[in-house]
């Protein structure tokens, strides 16, 4: 086995070793910076929602609130403010979700799917927990979603989610008497869940992986030429022509010049070295002739 090919095992050797675990560690950085990225996507649109309860809440139901006598605007209900401002979200982003989902709600349209029911039980059983974070895979494909508890803090809540006789006699017209009663007072009902897909950013991920894998092979070839033109001028050239030097002189043949002493590191001591020892002889072989 030549010295050039034990020299190209070992760097290929060291060469996918570093590959690999280059390739390991980039890539679950990659994967942990595209999940944080969705993760801060989906607290930006929870902490949208919440923004836009708070606004009806403060500012548009004390300015209709008489109204529901007459007449009952959805439109005052948070909950029915927050769903639609992100129904205009969706219609540029229909991947992106947002839901309060509630297990007897007053809206159809808000009521808990199974996989969301479990997130609210799960909410009433540990009454310390403030948020989940978690994912799944839906139908659009993988997605990431983010869930809050909905607890009646507000008494005021409970005059449209008593009883049916308690609530506004307009709100009962449109969603009957059937849903929507019997919530208590910090009792948690339901649940927002926000919903961010985790293609795209994924996608780039691996995108930004395939890039950076490529470059690294790209400078381990470069470094890999280099090297084996470095190795032959400087090493195997000068050992050869010393190797076929010294076969000449051992020989008998005298007349092969000495090796060329250029420098003063490791292979120049040898050639020099090389040099003495064939003088040496060749005075030797002379002596003997005489």
């Amino acid at each position: 086995m030549g010295l050039r090919l034990k020299f190209n095992l070992v760097l290929i050797v060291v060469f996918l070793a570093g590959f690999g675990a280059a390739g390991f560690i980039s890539r679950q950085l990659l994967l942990d910076n595209a999940r944080d990225e969705v993760v801060r996507n989906a607290r930006l649109m929870m902490e949208a929602a919440i923004s836009v309860r708070t606004y009806t809440i403060t500012q548009i139901q004390p300015h209709l609130i008489k109204q529901l006598e007459e007449v009952f605007l959805p439109q005052t209900v948070p909950a029915y403010a927050a769903t639609e401002a992100v129904n205009q979200l969706q219609k540029k982003y229909p991947d992106y979700g947002y839901k309060e989902a509630t297990l007897n709600p007053t809206n159809p349209r808000d009521r808990a799917a199974d996989w969301e029911a479990d997130l609210v039980q799960q909410f009433r059983q540990h009454g310390d927990l403030k948020e989940i974070v978690a994912e799944r895979q839906s139908s659009t494909g993988r997605s990431l979603f983010i869930a809050k508890p909905i607890q009646i803090g507000n008494p005021a809540c409970l005059q449209c989610h008593s009883t049916a006789d308690a609530a506004p006699p307009t709100m009962v017209k449109i969603y009957g008497e059937a849903n929507g009663f019997g919530w208590k007072h910090n009792e948690i009902v339901g649940a927002q869940v926000v919903t961010v897909p985790m293609a795209i950013p994924i996608r780039n991920a691996d995108r930004a992986f395939n890039t950076f894998m490529a470059s690294l092979a790209g400078v381990f070839f470069v470094v890999f030429v280099v090297l084996n033109m470095m190795l032959s001028w400087l090493i195997i050239r000068p050992i050869r022509k010393m190797s076929q030097s010294a076969d000449k002189v051992s020989t008998g043949d005298f007349n092969e010049p000495e090796v060329a002493e250029k420098g003063s590191d490791e292979v120049a001591v040898l050639g020099s070295s090389f040099n003495r020892m064939r003088r040496s002889l060749e005075k030797a072989m002379q002596m003997i002739d005489q």
